[in-house]
């Protein structure tokens, strides 16, 4: 009799610990099918684009000429920044590329004898802002043509037209790169003037590409740790019998990958609150008023 009670209490024992070990095994992965989702879906939602403005308005004729007429990139850069000034915005700070493309553009519109904002081979401001690799969130082109008699009467002349004034005048700017040459249009010798203007990208901090990869590699590696689970999972369920030293290993091994799959959920999870952070920020910095 006594045989058979510690025969029956010896089976229970064993049966309750294939339970607690199979019960283990199944909350353990459930928590794993849970857990993946929100990594991906804090990765979508910091892909986010940039949206990019461009003002040209249309090119400005000179109404009054002079005989007289001479004109500066300096000057029409200070006259620009007085009447910045004189409207409570800071000064622009001038920019080598801004200048090169504002160079290209009149030397173009001489040579094709056009003006315009766009080439006769379809080119504008855009194409010339990545000719020179300037990069932006805002860019801006203001165009004049003629014998203005000198670089305030040019920068005044922009400022009397409702759509270079608002080049001129936009709080977004920060950058200013200006061209005036004299040569030869319609068969007469006149002056071109070029400004652009520039909000460059460099101006807001730009999110980690080395955090978002890293986020992108925990994702690839926990899709990865989440497939051997499941093969883990279905090979102790087949083992038999399950009351041996290799089915034990077996079940270290589940519990020990499960460990390390949630510790680079938690790590990545962070990650991702990092650079949502970050995106925040930058996009803060980038939105246009």
């Amino acid at each position: 009799m006594k045989k058979t009670i510690l025969i029956l209490l010896t089976a229970a024992v064993i049966f309750g610990g294939f339970l607690f070990f199979r019960n283990d095994i199944e909350d353990f992965y459930k928590k794993i099918s849970l857990q993946l989702p929100e990594v991906k879906e804090g990765i979508n939602n910091v892909t986010q684009e940039i949206k990019k403005q461009v003002l040209t308005p249309p090119p400005l004729t000179a109404t009054e000429e002079s005989e007289q007429s001479f004109l500066t990139k300096q000057g029409v850069i200070e006259w620009t920044n007085t009447q910045r000034k004189n409207n409570g915005l800071p000064p622009l700070k001038e920019n080598l590329n801004l200048d090169l493309s504002a160079e290209i553009k009149v030397e173009d519109m001489f040579k094709n004898q056009y003006f315009a904002h766009e080439s006769p081979s379809g080119k504008g401001v855009v194409d010339l802002a990545a000719a020179v690799g300037y990069d932006y969130i805002m860019i801006g082109e203001n165009l004049a043509l003629g014998n203005f008699e000198n670089d305030e009467i040019l920068v005044q002349s922009w400022m009397d037209s409702p759509g270079h004034r608002e080049n001129i005048l936009n709080k977004n700017y920060q950058e200013i790169g200006v061209a005036v040459v004299k040569g030869t249009y319609g068969g007469r010798t006149t002056w071109l003037a070029v400004q652009h203007f520039g909000f460059p990208i460099s101006a807001c901090f730009q999110p980690s590409e080395e955090l978002k990869i890293q986020i992108e590699d925990n994702q690839n590696y926990a899709v990865v740790l989440q497939a051997e689970l499941a093969a883990l999972k279905n090979e102790i369920e087949n083992m038999k019998p399950r009351h041996n030293p290799d089915y034990n290993k077996k079940i270290e091994e589940y519990n020990n990958l499960i460990s390390e799959y949630n510790n680079l959920i938690t790590e990545t999870k962070n990650l991702v609150s990092i650079y949502n952070s970050q995106v925040n920020t930058f996009n803060n910095c980038a939105k246009i008023e």
